[in-house]
């Protein structure tokens, strides 16, 4: 069910007039459990089974904890868990596919039979936000959920389900536990959310996506330059796709006494690779920071152990976002970029004394460098691409004007954001027309339909 369809609309319609009148009840969350489930049961309803068990391990795992010397081995038991479901479902097919190509070339005569299942949406994502919490309660962060029902609902609150921001249990469940207050400010600025992000879904992101599939569906019959935009769209169109999404949830939510974390920081405004992850998907940045970065000893192991552990890190941060070796790639590219400015960030040469709009500038180049191996379709495509971006041909290509001027416009917004010139958005007059000119927009421009939001592949 997408947040941008007519079943959604009808959906959120029944469940809120039914949330306003039990939100002062002991069925309010019950309802936003039942709610939740049945949301994600509309794209396939085996996979609730998924969802459940891996909610009941880790909701009895952290009871045998509070119960048990042997922490340890409970905490085993969740992360093996959860690890193993995601393994299976988003990894199986492409272990399978590098084994058999390894037995291929040393001529054993057999393969290994590939799983046939579908990815179950939004898993990453529900899985890390309830390893999150067993975690948090073995270093004694938080305690112990006692309800059953509100640690599921924590799970699978619908509004972030599939697509984050990953919230975590010492921020979420406290507001599930008491009663919301909901005010004229929440339902306004809820809606306020919700229109922007549908803007950026539908116009921008929807529209942008009519290029850059076309461009990247068959990249040897387009030109360098005609790669080069489609690139350069690709990265605006994963930014408003992904952020839209995060503002539609975070604008649900609020309607209903609740507030998501934010995900997105004008990430194109970066100045640096580590300010980039900074603003970019902020909750799963945060949390390989928390759970895989620092554990693995940070920056306290000294010059080496500091860069090896932003490697791995950022390794497996692009693992996550798929099961190939392009993401693999997009990872390693940012793990070295990473690396390698490291000292540069810190030089006052480059703080000081470099232009904030070069170093914007650098920072947004390098980061669509790596947009080209996360959105081609296979490393061959990726090579390709960039060896004829580097190689340029003579041919022309068409440059839709009206997806540029709208990414334009949206990037000049957020500069001024982050300048002095600030307080001039927050003018009444201001907000009025940029409102209005986003509904206008989506009642009169074209759109791409109802394309799913690319971050439920992940």
């Amino acid at each position: 069910m997408l947040f941008h369809t007519w079943p959604f609309l009808v959906f959120f319609a029944i469940f809120y007039a039914l949330y306003l009148l039990v939100r002062g009840t002991k069925f309010r969350v019950p309802l936003l459990l039942v709610a939740s489930y049945v949301f994600y049961a509309w794209w396939s309803p085996r996979y609730l089974v998924l969802i459940v068990f891996s909610t009941l391990v880790d909701y009895f795992c952290v009871k045998s904890m509070s119960r048990s010397e042997r922490k340890k081995l409970w905490l085993g038991i969740s992360i093996a868990n959860n690890l193993a479901l995601l393994g299976f479902f988003k990894y199986g097919e492409f272990v399978v596919d590098n084994v058999n190509a390894l037995l291929g070339l040393v001529n054993l005569g057999f393969e290994v039979v590939e799983p046939d299942v579908l990815l179950p949406v939004g898993i990453s994502f529900y899985t890390f936000q309830s390893l999150s919490y067993t975690i948090d309660y073995y270093r004694g962060k938080i305690d112990a959920e006692p309800s059953v029902v509100r640690f599921a609902a924590f799970v699978a609150l619908f509004p972030q389900l599939v697509a984050g921001p990953i919230e975590r249990a010492s921020a979420l469940l406290p507001q599930l536990a008491r009663t919301p207050k909901i005010t004229l400010d929440d339902i306004t600025d809820g809606a306020s959310l919700f229109l922007v992000g549908i803007f950026k879904k539908v116009a921008l992101a929807n529209y942008l996506a009519l290029y850059v599939d076309a461009v990247y569906a068959v990249p040897d019959q387009h030109s360098s330059r005609e790669l080069l935009l489609a690139t350069f769209f690709f990265a605006w169109q994963i930014y408003f796709d992904f952020s839209g999404y995060t503002d539609m949830a975070r604008g649900i939510a609020r309607t209903m006494g609740i507030r998501l974390m934010i995900n997105f920081r004008n990430p194109y405004t970066a100045t640096d690779l580590g300010d980039f992850w900074k603003r970019w998907h902020i909750s799963l940045s945060t949390w390989f920071r928390d759970y895989v970065y620092v554990p693995l000893g940070g920056n306290r192991g000294g010059w080496a152990r500091t860069r090896i552990n932003i490697a791995l890190t950022m390794l497996i941060s692009g693992l996550w976002h798929g099961a190939a070796w392009t993401f693999v790639i997009w990872g390693a590219i940012h793990a070295i970029g990473r690396i390698a400015t490291l000292g540069l960030e810190r030089s006052e040469a480059y703080r000081e004394r470099t232009p904030k709009i070069l170093k914007q500038a650098l920072v947004f180049a390098f980061v669509c460098l790596a947009w080209i191996f996360f959105r081609a379709q296979s490393l061959d495509d990726a090579l390709f691409i960039l060896g004829r971006i580097a190689l340029p041909s003579l041919e022309d290509p068409l440059y839709p004007a009206l997806a540029m001027s709208l990414v334009l416009c949206v990037w000049a917004y957020q500069l001024v954001y982050e300048s002095f010139l600030r307080p001039l958005l927050t003018l009444s007059l201001v907000r009025v027309a940029l409102v209005t000119f986003m509904i206008l927009y989506l009642v009169f421009a074209p759109s791409s339909g109802d394309t799913p939001f690319i971050y439920f592949q992940f």
